[in-house]
């Protein structure tokens, strides 16, 4: 049996770090449902906005929500409109959803929630919005081995891209027995541990079903 395992597992905090960081103490149920509950809305509200990540950070009077995306304009609208609303939102989700009783509302009465957004100025070399490109032309009913061969001439064509993978998998072109295709060009060491991949896995939502979608980009090896 093969023994499928999260590239960025193995890298924790030697190449790569957590999402989420910070001090939760004896709240950690509490502040992580907070966590999902701020990425799920973010995610849902910035679906055209192409984000790629989203890093939250915890301190004691502060919360810092980090957004990496290649749309930034899209998010912080004219004179940093789009953050502040963005902050309101955030707050008025919290409270409405999680912070409804007393001994949640205890744990965010006096904290700051401060908002950063990174631009990704290359998204070919960012695995999550080649996977989200790729699903938006799965949904318009684009051929999948059509999809596959436009991401890997269009990714390869970046010069610190060393490889890449992307893989799709469910009722493919719409018949009736699920299947897993995949293309590959360049080198793909996956089982090597000082290896930068980035690996992102996505959906897309067509008529036949649902296609399941997963990309890696290698892009060299890193020595600490």
């Amino acid at each position: 049996m093969g023994h499928k395992v999260h590239p960025k597992s193995f890298r924790i905090r030697g190449m790569e770090d957590w999402n989420v960081r910070g001090f939760y103490g004896k709240k950690m149920p509490l502040f992580l449902e907070e966590d999902l509950l701020i990425k799920d809305f973010l995610k849902k509200i910035l679906i055209e906005a192409s984000v790629a990540n989203i890093e939250i950070e915890h301190s004691a009077n502060k919360l810092n929500v980090i957004i990496e995306s290649a749309r930034p304009g899209l998010i912080i609208g004219r004179g940093g409109e789009g953050v502040e609303s963005l902050k309101k939102m955030i707050i008025r989700k919290m409270h409405d959803k999680v912070f409804s009783t007393n001994r949640f509302g205890e744990i965010n009465a006096k904290r700051e929630i401060k908002i950063d957004i990174k631009e990704i100025k290359n998204p070919w070399t960012s695995a999550m919005l080649v996977a989200q490109w790729a699903a938006q032309q799965l949904e318009k009913r684009i051929p999948f081995r059509q999809v596959l061969k436009m991401v890997l001439d269009r990714v390869s064509q970046n010069q610190e891209v060393k490889g890449v993978r992307i893989e799709v998998s469910g009722r493919l072109n719409g018949v009736e027995i699920a299947r897993k295709e995949w293309l590959k060009q360049g080198r793909m060491p996956r089982q090597t541990i000082r290896a930068d991949i980035d690996y992102a896995q996505y959906q897309a939502f067509c008529t036949y079903g649902v296609i399941g979608i997963k990309v890696w980009i290698y892009k060299g090896e890193k020595f600490e």
